[in-house]
């Protein structure tokens, strides 16, 4: 079976594609002229929306799309759907990672609480749309840890673990990251349903 993800980051399509093996997953990386996407959506709903129905009109195939984000708890909940532009429009993880320290340099431990949220929006090949949600709960450290991940891996501590997720193996935040848990709902309903 093959399956259409709507981005062009190649670590997306590598930790999607371990976690669906079998399942083939094509991506905008796959074809000559990819669209332009805006995801000018208020929702990771709608943005996922937004990116699978780009790449769903022009393959006509099964397609999905995620958007996900980091919610932060002293900071009611931002910078959500807006994390890959934290620290300005023509950002990088460096820099969004630098501004989340400097913003929590402050605050205490107790109240450092976070969460990677996940939403997945699958279209079907009759055109119907699924969606599928995925939460890593932890805290946000007070320096970089880890070389492994991207975004805010670095930053983002798993408690239990005493380790962030950057210095997870692929192997282990592959099983727990909030995208695996969303991954892991969507495959278990595409074995149910195809």
């Amino acid at each position: 079976m093959n399956i259409w993800v709507a981005t062009q980051n190649s670590h997306k399509v590598e930790e999607i594609t371990s976690i669906l093996s079998p399942i083939k997953v094509k991506s905008f990386l796959d074809l000559k002229n990819p669209p332009d996407v805006d995801e000018n959506g208020s929702t990771y709903s709608e943005n996922a929306l937004i990116k699978a129905k780009a790449l769903y009109d022009i393959v006509h195939e099964p397609v999905f799309a995620d958007d996900s984000g980091l919610e932060v708890d002293a900071l009611d909940g931002k910078p959500g759907i807006h994390s890959a532009r934290f620290s300005g429009p023509d950002t990088n993880h460096a820099r969004n990672v630098a501004k989340m320290l400097e913003v929590m340099k402050d605050v205490p431990d107790e109240k450092r609480t976070a969460r990677f949220r996940c939403v997945i929006v699958y279209i079907d090949e009759k055109g119907k749309t699924h969606e599928f949600t995925g939460i890593l709960e932890g805290k946000i450290g007070y320096k970089p840890l880890g070389n492994g991940g991207f975004g805010y891996d670095p930053i983002f501590m798993l408690p239990e673990k005493n380790c962030s997720v950057a210095q997870l193996s692929a192997d282990e935040k592959n099983v727990i990251s909030h995208r695996a848990y969303a991954l892991e709902k969507f495959k278990k309903y595409l074995n149910n349903n195809e």
